[in-house]
């Protein structure tokens, strides 16, 4: 269990708790999501602190056996009371904190308030312990990838001459919340023509531009676990020098893919993808990293990068997304998701990748 996991590592480090106020950490230790409220990690549960807002879904949940087992689901009316009652009860002396994830008036309120406890802080609580995907996590991971799979196929039949961007944005939206996404993994990039050279240009209210790219970034969000793809397709013919560019992406892509796999540093990674779109004449047009982690968070550590030097380990979930942008005339990017395994990676994402005109 996920509490127990972080009450061994803080009792390691001297703790007798860890508080959590973020809405990330509160749902990856509890499995429910609220905004308002708190967790406290402990030495014989994890305490999901909650208002009058959201007690009885989280009640519902923990009755119905999907709460994470040691989660114990308290309602408060006042939120620093009920802190200092539970604290009090349960002999709390020395709490944790991640100094990433307080704001400073929060810690100060709580030293003001509570001047018989010592608060420190202790880096990266949950987010390295959040690297390593359990196979619950997967399993939302790949039903939320599921719904982006299906969505691209359906915009594979709705795409035509006269559509704009927000349009075909709008469709891809409607389509993942119609088919099960709890909301978007992030904002959707549906980008046509020169706009395509943009890696994360905004959808406006332009016309596909016919015999050229149209790229479409887009994730949903299922059970609080986010999907990433991208496609990028031609709405009419494409050029020589265009089957070029792509060609190129799919091969960069083929190349980082077949590169992930544990015990290899992150940026080794990259390079493969990289160095091979360098040789290829386009180093200079791919600015970004490979990849990213993600999870409950579309942005996630580590990172498929030049910088990131960390090893990839079984469990670990990253985008392989290479691309090349052509300033003022299009741009290319194909992105899938990977598990990494104990001798190489699986690919969650089923979606063709070879060049489609439509």
């Amino acid at each position: 269990m996920k509490g127990r996991q972080i009450y061994d590592l803080v009792k390691a480090q001297g703790f007798d708790a860890a508080l959590f106020f973020d809405e990330i950490s509160q749902h990856y230790l509890s499995d429910f999501y609220t905004t308002d409220g708190v967790v406290i990690v402990c030495g014989d549960e994890t305490a999901l602190i909650t208002d009058s807002r959201y007690i009885e879904a989280a009640q519902n949940l923990k009755s119905s056996g999907k709460m994470t087992p040691d989660v114990a689901v308290y309602l408060y009316t006042s939120l620093y009371d009920s802190i200092g009652d539970y604290f009090k009860a349960h002999r709390v002396a020395k709490v944790a904190f991640d100094p990433d994830l307080i704001t400073v008036k929060r810690l100060q309120t709580l030293q003001k308030t509570f001047t018989n406890i010592e608060f420190a802080p202790l880096s990266d609580i949950c987010t390295t312990a959040r690297t390593v995907k359990t196979p619950e996590e997967i399993a939302k991971i790949k039903a939320a990838q599921q719904i982006t799979d299906d969505t691209f196929a359906h915009m594979l039949t709705f795409i035509h001459k006269g559509l704009t961007e927000i349009e075909c944005a709008a469709e891809m939206e409607y389509f993942m919340r119609k088919h099960g996404a709890t909301s978007l993994a992030f904002e959707t990039i549906a980008v046509s023509g020169k706009n395509s050279s943009l890696p994360h240009g905004v959808p406006g209210n332009n016309e596909l531009v016919v015999n050229s790219f149209f790229t479409m970034d887009f994730g949903a969000r299922y059970q609080g676990y986010c999907s990433d793809m991208t496609r990028t397709v031609v709405l009419g013919k494409a050029d020589d020098e265009m089957k070029k560019v792509y060609n190129t992406v799919f091969e960069a892509q083929k190349r980082g893919i077949e590169a992930s796999r544990p015990g290899v540093k992150c940026n080794s990674v990259d390079a493969a993808a990289r160095d091979y779109i360098a040789a290829c004449g386009y180093g200079d047009y791919f600015g970004h990293g490979l990849g990213h982690s993600l999870g409950l968070e579309i942005h996630e550590s580590p990172r498929y990068s030049p910088k990131c030097d960390t090893l990839t380990e079984p469990g670990h979930v990253l985008t392989v997304e290479p691309g090349i942008y052509l300033p003022g005339k299009y741009g290319v990017r194909i992105e899938d998701m990977v598990l990494i395994t104990d001798d190489g990676c699986i690919d969650l994402t089923h979606s063709p990748k070879q060049l489609i005109e439509l």
